[in-house]
C-alpha cells in the first residue's frame, strides 16, 4: 500500500479546497494567454495545458517571430516563462492573491516582451465571479498539495493515454482544460451531433457525437475528486447501465457516471479500476448509440471473441 500511496497519494478536498480554488483562477490566467497567443485548433485542443515531468504547460504560443512556454512547476514550485530565444524568467508558486498573480505575471510577460491583453474575468465557475485583477479572495498555495495534485494527473494521463490504444477513430490527446479544472480524452463516433444551445466554444466542441472520460479533483457538485465519464448526445438508456468498477454511479444531476478516486486509489490496482470503468462507460455507451465498433476499434470486439 506505500507504494501506491506514492504514485497515487491521497487528496481530501477539505484540506486541499483553498489551494484548488486559487490554482484554478491562476491556470485561467495562464490559459487566456493561450486563449489569445495559440494557433485555432479543433474543440480547443490548442488552448488546453499539458501534463508535463514537472506540471502542467501551455503549448508553444507565438509572439512575433518567438515562441515561448509557461509552465506550472509543481517540483520547484515556480511559475516559469522559456521563450525560443533562450530566454527564462520565474516567479514563486507561494501564498499569494489572484490579483497579485495577474499583476505579477502579465507585467513579467510584458518585460520580456510578450506582452498581451487577456479578459480579466474568469470563466465555467458558479457565480459570483471576481475579475483577476480584484480578487484578493483566493490566496491559497499548500505545495504539499499542489504536488500531489500534478502527481495525480501524471498517473491519470498515463492511464487514459493507454486505454485509448485500442481506438483508432478520432481521439483527444489526454489533457488539461483550465475552464473546468479536468483532465480529459475524448472519443468521437465521426457523425455530427444535434446543434447544440450555448457559446460558441461549447457548439464546436459538441459539433460529434462523443465518450468522454475525465478526472476532476474537486467540483461544485461532486466535491471529491472524482472520474467521470459522459456520451454527447447521451443515447437512451445510457444512465440505466451498470458502469464497472463497483463504485462507479450515474450521477443524475450531473448526467455523468462518477468514480470516487478514493475507490481508485484505494483498489488492488488502480490503473486496472481505470481502465474499467473506461471500458465499461464507453462499450455500453457506444452499444446504446450504434456506433461503428468495428471500424473504430483495432480489436471490435467480434474479432475478441473468435480470438479468445
Amino acid at each position: 500500500m506505500q507504494m501506491t500511496d506514492e504514485r497515487w497519494p491521497a487528496l481530501p478536498y477539505d484540506a486541499w479546497k483553498d489551494t484548488y480554488a486559487t490554482l484554478h483562477m491562476w491556470t485561467q490566467i495562464v490559459g487566456k494567454v493561450a486563449l489569445a497567443l495559440a494557433p485555432p485548433l479543433n474543440h480547443s485542443w490548442g488552448i488546453a495545458l499539458q501534463v508535463t515531468s514537472r506540471g502542467l504547460s501551455t503549448r508553444p504560443l507565438r509572439h512575433g517571430g518567438r515562441s515561448f512556454t509557461i509552465e506550472f512547476d509543481f517540483v520547484d514550485h515556480r511559475l516559469v516563462v522559456r521563450t525560443s530565444d533562450g530566454e527564462e524568467r520565474s516567479l514563486r508558486l507561494e501564498p499569494r492573491t489572484v490579483a497579485d498573480f495577474y499583476a505579477v505575471v502579465m507585467a513579467l510577460l510584458s518585460d520580456m516582451g510578450l506582452g498581451v491583453r487577456i479578459w480579466a474575468m474568469p470563466v465555467e465557475i458558479p457565480p459570483p465571479l471576481i475579475r483577476f485583477d480584484e480578487d484578493t479572495v483566493h490566496a491559497s498555495y499548500d505545495p504539499v498539495y499542489a504536488r500531489r495534485f500534478w502527481r495525480i494527473l501524471r498517473q491519470v494521463e498515463e492511464a487514459y493515454t493507454r486505454a485509448r490504444c485500442s481506438f483508432v477513430g478520432k481521439c483527444s490527446p489526454a489533457h488539461f482544460f483550465w475552464g473546468g479544472f479536468d483532465l480529459a480524452v475524448t472519443r468521437f463516433s465521426g457523425r455530427p451531433a444535434p446543434l447544440r444551445e450555448g457559446p460558441a466554444f461549447m457548439r464546436e466542441a459538441y459539433s460529434h457525437e462523443v465518450i468522454s472520460h475525465g478526472f476532476w479533483p474537486g467540483s461544485g457538485v461532486v466535491l471529491e475528486p472524482a472520474f467521470y465519464a459522459y456520451a454527447v448526445p447521451e443515447p437512451v438508456g445510457f444512465k440505466d447501465v451498470r458502469a464497472r468498477p463497483d463504485a462507479a454511479f450515474y450521477h443524475r444531476e450531473l448526467g455523468e457516471f462518477i468514480l470516487p478516486y478514493e475507490a481508485v486509489r484505494t483498489s488492488d490496482s488502480p490503473e486496472a479500476a481505470i481502465r474499467t470503468f473506461v471500458e465499461s462507460t464507453y462499450e455500453q455507451g457506444a452499444d446504446l448509440a450504434k456506433w461503428d465498433r468495428v471500424a473504430l476499434e483495432h480489436w471490435p470486439t467480434s474479432r475478441k471473441e473468435k480470438t479468445s
